[in-house]
Parts: structure tokens; C-alpha cells; sequence
């Protein structure tokens, strides 16, 4: 991985919780999800204009796919934002993703796990537990925790579906814009069968909010599978996951967030257990 690649991805990270940040501190968090998911379906609508149209190989399963899953995984992190901190529930969503993908494949795929690997579930594990501990010994709220490993059983779906779609498909500019507008095709129904209209009303405020948090997002995700592109798939995505990072901090510092040594700690072990299973 080159030097302008890690800088890259560690910006991306960064974007990425700042995005996560905006949606959790919203008035409606599934509004302002909504409205994030129109502007990158606008912004994905104006670039795919200047891209050469999909081949059918890169339609199904890849872009489809990949629709479906960003779906599901914006509907889980509404949900979990609406239970929990963001220093909560961000480590448990990204982190469980990596660990999921390993166990998949051990279990189902058969594929075999080295020493290295094996540390880092243990790891990725005992810092999930302690982070889901920490939300029974403080009083929060339980249901943030299905949600939040929803969201990260959905993370692990479009990790893998994207970075080989956009390798299909040569071109991940083309690839990402047609993402956002088919996750926006995807999830403006989903919205409207769940909270009917009323989740497209919604004050200039909440329309800014959503559209700055629409520009990180998508910044964030174009400079990720890009990444993936020029650098191994494994790295690109241990090194997003500092975002774990900077979300326990931004929580803390900016936010106003509980913080306690359990949940630093439960945090740190995340981190160490994604990058043992990604590099």
C-alpha cells in the first residue's frame, strides 16, 4: 500500500465517523438517513451521467446486491443510534463485521484459520462482549445490540459484494455512483412503508445536516473501494477500521458520551482484533 493510499483511507475513516456522528445527533435519525441516502443517489445520478453505462456482469449479483445491503445496513444503524451512544454502538457495528466474515468462512466456507486469525476473533470477540456488557452494567439499552451487529452482518455483506464488484467492473467511480442510486431506489420505500410520509417532512436544518453527512458518506466509500482497487482488500479494510478510534473519542470529546476504562479498553481490543484478521 503506498503512502497516499494509507493517508487516504485514514481520511476516509475519519469521514466516516463524522458522518455517523451527524445521523446520531438528528432530531428524526431515520429522516436524516433518508435525506442522506437521496443526495448520494442525486450525487451517484450526476456521476454515473459522465460514466460508461454497467455491463450486465457487474448488474447481478454485484450492484444489486450491494443495493440491498447498504440498505439494510443504514436501517440497522438508525435503529441502534436510536438505542445507544455513538461510542457504543459504532465499535460493536464495525467490529462484529470482521469477525463475521471469518466465521462465515471458517464454518460454512471451510476455509482454513491460521494462529493469527484465530487471536484476532478472540480479540474482536472479547472486546464485542465487553462493549455489550458495558451496555447492561451502565443501564443503557439493550436493543441496541441486535441492531448494531445487524448492521454489522450487513457491513460484511457490501465489504465483500463491493470490492469485487468494483474490480469486475474496472471502473470504481461507475461503480460506486450506481451503488448510491440503487441504495436509494432501495431504501425510500423501506422509509415510507415504515413511518409513511411523515418521514419526508423535515425542517431546511435536518436537509442541511443530511446533505453534509450525503457528502462524507459518499467522499468516505469512493475513496474506500477506490482503495481497494489500487491496494490488497484486506488492507483497505483493517485500515478503515480506525474509525473505531476516532468514533469512541468523538463520542467522548465532542459528544458528551459516558466514558469509562472498560469501554477504552473494549474498543482498543477491537482494533487489535481487526487488524490480526486483515493483515
Amino acid at each position: 500500500m503506498s503512502a497516499f493510499t494509507f493517508f487516504a483511507v485514514l481520511a476516509a475513516a475519519l469521514l466516516h465517523v463524522c458522518w455517523n456522528a451527524l445521523i446520531k445527533n438528528s432530531v428524526s435519525k431515520l429522516t436524516s438517513m433518508l435525506i442522506m441516502t437521496l443526495v448520494q443517489g442525486g450525487f451517484g445520478a450526476v456521476i454515473a451521467l459522465t460514466q460508461p453505462f454497467p455491463e450486465a456482469a457487474v448488474w447481478f449479483p454485484w450492484l444489486l446486491a450491494s443495493g440491498a445491503f447498504h440498505s439494510a445496513y443504514k436501517l440497522f444503524l438508525v435503529y441502534a443510534y436510536e438505542q445507544g451512544d455513538l461510542s457504543r454502538v459504532y465499535p460493536i457495528a464495525r467490529g462484529g463485521a470482521p469477525m463475521l466474515v471469518l466465521v462465515i468462512s471458517v464454518s460454512v466456507l471451510t476455509d482454513p484459520l491460521g494462529i493469527k486469525e484465530f487471536l484476532g476473533v478472540l480479540a474482536l470477540g472479547t472486546g464485542i462482549l465487553l462493549m455489550a456488557r458495558g451496555v447492561f452494567a451502565n443501564g443503557e439499552s439493550r436493543r441496541l445490540v441486535p441492531f448494531a451487529l445487524g448492521s454489522a452482518l450487513m457491513t460484511a455483506g457490501y465489504s465483500i459484494v463491493d470490492g469485487l464488484g468494483a474490480r469486475i467492473s474496472g471502473n470504481a467511480i461507475m461503480y460506486v455512483a450506481w451503488l448510491f442510486i440503487l441504495d436509494a431506489v432501495f431504501f425510500t420505500p423501506i422509509c415510507l412503508a415504515l413511518r409513511g410520509r411523515a418521514v419526508l417532512r423535515a425542517e431546511p436544518s435536518e436537509w442541511s445536516l443530511g446533505s453534509v453527512a450525503a457528502a462524507a458518506s459518499y467522499g468516505a466509500y469512493a475513496i474506500v473501494v477506490w482503495a481497494m482497487t489500487q491496494a490488497p482488500i484486506a488492507l483497505v479494510t483493517a485500515l478503515r477500521e480506525t474509525s473505531i478510534l476516532f468514533a469512541v473519542l468523538i463520542g467522548w470529546l465532542v459528544m458528551g458520551d459516558r466514558m469509562d476504562r472498560s469501554k477504552g479498553f473494549a474498543a482498543a481490543l477491537i482494533v487489535l482484533g481487526v487488524v490480526l484478521t486483515r493483515i
